[in-house]
């Protein structure tokens, strides 16, 4: 069982493992409340999953050290292992699939881990530990449903707690459910009217239906940019746990994801994963009652593919009205895109990209579509823009 006991206990065990991250100050993200960072981003590693792994392994026993353990997992998890077992001075092997990014392979191998690349997906890199662990005796440590490891991601909830005291609530991401338990159970604990929200994808929302319908089901397939927390199927004991200690569960789309991790770059100059950002997601797109409220948002990792990154950054300034698609439909005649860019200047849209279709279905003839990306501020700014073109006879498609 996972006890505040427990979580005390981890405090004192990771101290020499992990680095406390403190709360920082949320300018211009969420305005309706007063929004603080929990930076886990910035921890060994990159994410949160240091303190879960550091625990489990510093409480084995000395025969199972001396065998070693294995992980299986595709980022994360798997550095968090890989450190953790090389401070303990034990082997650690850790199972990826082998279409794992190059960076994280090479990143595992750096915290001191072998690494077993297996042919296929996730599954099939889960499935080979469970027969390594069989065959060499390792201990598997599991990436959320172990009593240890929840206890060890609970030390965050009592960071938040004593470093502020008249916390109104707590938002968590999850995936598995590690997390959310650790921290829900650790706050609840001492502060039972602090609020604790949890957050999934909305195209990876197996703890939503979980707790929604009364029972745990994997999902058929999950589609996120949030990698980290893209699990078909909560733990037994999380989903128990999250029944028990958290108040709400919201989901964020992609589009949302996208807009929280732009937010973080521009607003707070911190990178931030899709699994990372959902916590800031949800208090930036209103997911829960926060108004007025001293609010804590989990950055719970920053280990972001950077081949991926100027996708999420296109796809955050689309969500958050700073470019804009137009298409217009003119008249075929001289003069038009002079008009055309004349009110886009007058109303301050710079305009970064044109396509002229003279072969467009339109309505005249004589038609034509014009299509443009602009740089705007915001959705009022688009609307702006807009409707000075209407008035002056555009056809806005």
């Amino acid at each position: 069982m996972v006890t505040i006991d427990k979580i005390f206990h981890a405090s004192v065990v990771l101290k020499d493992i992990i680095r406390p991250t403190s709360l920082a100050k949320a300018y211009g993200i969420a305005e309706e409340c007063k929004l603080y960072l929990k930076p886990e981003n910035l921890q060994k590693t990159g994410s949160f999953k240091l303190r879960g792994s550091g625990y489990k392994i510093a409480m084995l026993s000395e025969a199972e050290k001396e065998r070693g353990v294995i992980a299986c997992s595709a980022g994360n998890h798997a550095q968090g292992v890989a450190l953790a077992a090389s401070k303990c001075g034990i082997s650690s092997l850790i199972c990826l699939p082998d279409t794992a990014p190059i960076s994280k392979v090479e990143a595992t191998k750096s915290y001191g881990a072998q690494v077993c690349l297996v042919p296929g997906v996730y599954d099939d890199a889960y499935n080979r530990a469970l027969e390594l662990k069989e065959e060499k005796g390792y201990t598997f440590v599991h990436p959320f449903d172990d009593p240890y490891v929840i206890a060890g991601q609970g030390t965050i909830g009592l960071e938040i707690i004593n470093e502020m005291n008249d916390v109104d609530a707590v938002i968590v991401p999850i995936g598995g459910g590690g997390l959310i338990s650790g921290v829900a159970c650790a706050i609840k604990s001492i502060s039972p009217h602090v609020k604790v929200y949890g957050v999934q994808a909305a195209g990876a929302p197996s703890m939503y239906n979980a707790v929604h319908s009364g029972h745990r089901e994997a999902l058929s397939q999950v589609s996120t940019i949030a990698d980290g927390i893209a699990v078909k199927q909560p733990g037994e004991l999380t989903y128990e746990m999250v029944s028990q200690y958290v108040d709400d569960i919201a989901l964020v789309t992609e589009d949302e994801i996208a807009a929280a991790i732009l937010a973080l770059i521009e607003k707070q100059k911190m990178i931030a994963e899709g699994a990372g950002a959902v916590a800031v997601a949800a208090a930036m797109f209103h997911k829960f009652p926060l108004e007025g409220k001293k609010v804590v948002s989990l950055v719970s990792g920053g280990n972001i593919d950077v081949t991926s990154l100027s996708r999420v950054i296109d796809r955050g300034l689309m969500k958050s009205g700073r470019t804009s698609n137009l298409l217009i439909e003119l008249v075929d005649k001289p003069g038009q895109l002079k008009d055309v860019s004349r009110i886009i200047a007058d109303c301050g849209g710079n305009v970064i990209s044109v396509h002229h279709e003279r072969n467009g279905d339109t309505e005249s003839i004589n038609g034509c579509y014009l299509r443009l990306i602009l740089e705007t501020r915001n959705y009022d700014h688009v609307q702006e823009i807009t409707q000075a073109l209407r008035s002056e006879g555009f056809k806005i498609i």
